[in-house]
């Protein structure tokens, strides 16, 4: 027991050890080993994937589920419902708890309950046993997502922590867009119960890695912790809301996400209905698509310590603005085509590169590391509540079906309604100045 404490003890020092003048060598900015962070940027990027790759990869196998347990489409699309559901109330309630308990025991637990629960659905009987069980992954494997947000408050400041926010959406942005590709492919080994098997064999990963790899980074005497001062849950929820430090960004980041998730949400129908693109192609676009938001993300990190926050964020909201209003005119033109459409699309999500971990950071930066599980949850919470919903609207079409014209208004909407929010919180920096240290 002593040397695995010794060993924990002595990892997490090195995430937390303070800024140095010059680097060893082997080293990264912040003096930590690059063997650590590159395990940490690994470690963090499964954990927060697992909950995408669970909401997708098994979208291509609904036609099959729906024969397989004699159920309707509507049914079938219940079992989504409910892993976002899930989603959404566990990020509310295993973000506050790791404040309380450290971020190590949430963690464990959630992978336990996420592989348990992906295990029993490969045998599950009918579609509302599914339904229930896709609740419990939902409200697991939030704890992945929510919780690491935390980790990086807790391990990095500043810029430090953009850089390493860059890094994590670099990898667990792909898991949306691949997931359904990724999920078509192993359906061509088996039915859709071996998506599930690996889906556990993913929850078992985590909680392994998370027992070997990931030390305690909100040791027992720090904040919340030590003595539950700050009150209860729904006063710190609270304060945070009236935090225009936090909500700012978080908000921004909510409503970039409704702009990118009626994309992933509704071009699949777009893509086939308008012009008449077979699943190959759509499955090309995808990947396209995703390329550039890895080239968004790559600037992004080049340009940390050259250009601060904000500005980075501006110019993802600006780049990705523009982007989707060429996409209104297309739609409006009537004379869109597949190719210009995707090249529109491939900006747009390269500026999102640009906008995701920007606005997180300077969401959860703002408050200190005592309550950024809180801080995870509400703006997780809000991502999946406001984007998701607004999402939804691009089916409220002619005849209820999601078109390039409904899709692309949506779209453009909430890109302009992001941007006046980024507006009003620069204003309110003007007039409050600790906004201008953020």
């Amino acid at each position: 027991m002593r040397p695995r404490q010794s060993a924990a003890s002595a990892s997490s020092a090195a995430f937390r050890a303070p800024a140095v003048r010059r680097p060893a060598v082997g080293s990264v900015p912040g003096g930590r080993p690059r063997r650590s962070v590159a395990l940490l940027v690994f470690v963090l990027s499964l954990l927060t994937a697992t909950s995408s790759l669970a909401t997708d990869l098994y979208l291509p196998a609904f036609p099959e589920i729906s024969a397989d347990l004699g159920a309707s489409e509507a049914q079938v699309q219940l079992t989504l419902t409910a892993i976002m559901v899930g989603l959404a109330v566990g990020q509310l309630v295993l973000g506050p708890l790791s404040d309380r308990l450290g971020r190590r025991l949430p963690l464990l637990a959630g992978a336990g309950v996420f592989t348990l629960s992906s295990l029993v659905s490969v045998v599950a009987p009918s579609v509302e046993v599914l339904s229930v069980l896709r609740l419990l992954q939902g409200l697991s494997g939030a704890a992945g997502a929510v919780i690491a947000r935390a980790v990086v408050r807790d391990v990095f400041d500043g810029e430090e922590g953009a850089r390493f926010f860059s890094r994590l959406s670099l990898l667990t942005g792909l898991a949306p867009m691949l997931a359904p590709m990724l999920g078509g492919q192993l359906l061509l080994f088996g039915s859709w119960r071996l998506l599930f098997g690996v889906l556990a064999l993913v929850g078992l990963a985590n909680l392994v890695l998370v027992h070997l790899a990931l030390p305690e980074t909100l040791p027992r005497e720090r904040g919340v912790r030590r003595s539950g001062e700050r009150g209860s849950v729904l006063r710190s929820l609270l304060r945070l809301q009236l935090d225009p430090r936090f909500m700012g960004p978080t908000l921004v980041m909510a409503l970039s996400f409704a702009m990118t998730f009626s994309y992933i949400s509704a071009f699949s129908f777009v893509s086939e209905s308008e012009f008449g693109a077979t699943p190959q192609q759509f499955s090309l676009i995808f990947g396209v698509n995703s390329l550039g938001m890895v080239l968004g993300n790559q600037v992004n990190t080049v340009l940390i310590g050259r250009v601060d926050g904000p500005r980075r964020l501006l110019a993802g909201l600006l780049g990705a603005l523009g982007a989707v209003a060429v996409l209104v005119c297309l739609a409006a033109s009537g004379r869109a085509g597949l190719v210009p459409v995707t090249a529109v699309l491939f900006v747009m999500m390269f500026f999102t590169g640009l906008i995701s971990p920007n606005a997180t950071t300077l969401a959860i930066a703002s408050q200190p590391s005592s309550v950024a599980g809180t801080g995870s949850a509400l703006l997780g919470a809000l991502q999946f509540a406001v984007g998701g919903g607004l999402a939804a609207t691009t089916g409220m079409g002619e005849g209820g079906a999601a078109s390039l014209m409904s899709m692309s208004v949506v779209m453009l909407l909430t890109a302009a309604a992001a941007g006046a929010v980024f507006a009003g919180w620069v204003f309110l920096g003007r007039r409050t100045p600790v906004l201008r240290t953020a």
